[in-house]
């Protein structure tokens, strides 16, 4: 699957009406983004169930600003539109291969009552 372009109009609803959204936060001037590049995509295409997509932070500064990327590239992981991960680096293959089976194996009905409860705790 090739990857998918996001921006501030598309952004939301990519992620909303996806089980698995990998994106990708990078520049064209990034040299550890454009090492990256291959990766991810290849990436796409052994998981085409996947939704794997791009921010471009020269022009989506916007949501650059939105999620606070200081660093690129910075790989986020949603699913079911929960934020499951977001660093910066570069990730190798087997990294990545194996954060997605981790992402794959989570239990999301114990994920959001944790959610839940550091959200209750936070406001008491």
């Amino acid at each position: 699957m090739a990857t998918v372009t996001l921006t501030s109009a598309n952004f939301d609803e990519t992620v909303q009406s996806s089980d698995i959204v990998l994106i990708d936060f990078w520049a064209s001037w990034c040299g550890p983004c454009r090492a990256f590049a291959p990766v991810f995509s290849d990436a796409s295409e052994q998981h085409p169930d996947i939704t794997f997509a791009k921010v471009d932070t020269e022009d989506q500064q916007e949501l650059a600003m939105r999620f606070g990327i200081m660093s690129i590239p910075t790989l986020m992981v949603f699913r079911d539109q929960v934020l499951l991960y977001a660093q910066p680096g570069a990730l190798p293959a087997p990294v990545l291969q194996d954060l997605i089976g981790q992402v794959r194996a989570l239990d999301m009905d114990e994920v959001r009552r944790q959610v839940a409860a550091n959200a209750a705790s936070a406001t008491s």
